[in-house]
């Protein structure tokens, strides 16, 4: 059986524990709002996503794979990325790899050509 803190020994506990540091600094209700994040705390920007999306959707459309089977894999790859509280709408997923093809072409070669395929309903 498990024996109950003094009430003196619960509060000591009690101010430790809120006051203790969460391994990003000062505890996170003391931080200045102007702070920037810890680099754990930082949302991976779509950007990042997109391209990885991208770079899996190419190389599968490029090997020969179906829209089909190379969305859904980039399409999955996307969506357990993405650190939003909300789910990336497929939508959106097909925007991201767009944009990460179209900003940078040379680094998805002939992948332009499937792009269409994207947005297809």
């Amino acid at each position: 059986m498990v024996s109950p803190l003094p009430a003196a020994a619960g509060s000591a506990l009690l101010a430790a524990l809120l006051s203790a540091p969460l391994g990003l600094g000062a505890p996170v209700w003391a931080q200045a709002s102007n702070e920037a994040p810890a680099a754990s705390q930082v949302a991976t920007p779509d950007s990042v996503v997109g391209a990885k999306g991208a770079r899996i959707y190419c190389y599968m459309r490029n090997a020969g794979n179906t829209h089909k089977v190379s969305w859904e894999a980039a399409y999955a790859l996307i969506k357990r990325q993405n650190s939003s509280l909300f789910k990336t709408s497929p939508e959106h997923a097909a925007v991201m790899i767009t944009e990460a093809v179209v900003n940078n072409p040379s680094a998805y070669p002939d992948c332009g050509k499937f792009l269409g395929d994207l947005f297809v309903k």
